[in-house]
């Protein structure tokens, strides 16, 4: 399994990147919030999902993240340099957790839930979770905590998709303004 930090320490790809991050407790939201202003890559960050070729980083991208407690995923959005969604990307996960510097972190089950600007729905890595069960690198109990959790998460995305979109943005602008 992989452990990730919020503030990705070893982002090679990132040459000058700007990070904060907040704890949060509200109605919507219970965990820790992290901003990440991405000033100035070695190479844009370019993937195919869903057939579609996607710029995920870039000079003047942001990515937010959300940390929910007591959850098993965390939540990356990533805005291009107009501060427009490209993807919301839900880790599956074990749990967050915060190190003793106070960064959040988890441990990767693999399996991944997308949801793209359009309001498509993407379900991904399902063979790395598969390999990982067969390497022993992850239990029988965490395999299928991975697809419960992202059974789940395809559930509440799908009922409210717009609502989600929305609240990403407000917290894109919440979190600038903490800057």
């Amino acid at each position: 399994m992989k452990r990730k930090y919020a503030d990705r320490p070893n982002w090679t790809r990132v040459l000058e990147k700007r990070f904060n991050i907040t704890h949060i407790e509200n109605k919507e939201l219970n965990g820790y919030l992290s901003i990440t202003h991405i000033d100035k890559v070695r190479e844009p960050l370019i993937i195919d999902v869903g057939g579609k070729r996607l710029c995920l980083a870039n000079d003047g991208f942001i990515w937010t993240q959300y940390f929910p407690k007591d959850k098993n995923y965390a939540l990356t959005t990533m805005f291009n340099e107009k501060h427009e969604i490209v993807q919301l990307y839900f880790d599956i996960c074990t749990g967050n957790k915060i190190n003793p510097s106070g960064i959040p972190y988890y441990d990767d089950l693999y399996l991944d839930v997308v949801l793209l600007p359009t309001g498509e729905i993407l379900l991904l890595d399902e063979d790395e979770l598969k390999e990982a069960l067969e390497d022993n690198d992850i239990t029988k109990e965490q395999y299928d905590l991975a697809y419960f959790e992202a059974n789940n998460l395809i559930e509440q995305i799908s009922e409210n998709k717009i609502e989600l979109l929305n609240m990403c943005k407000r917290y894109l602008e919440f979190m600038i303004s903490l800057d």
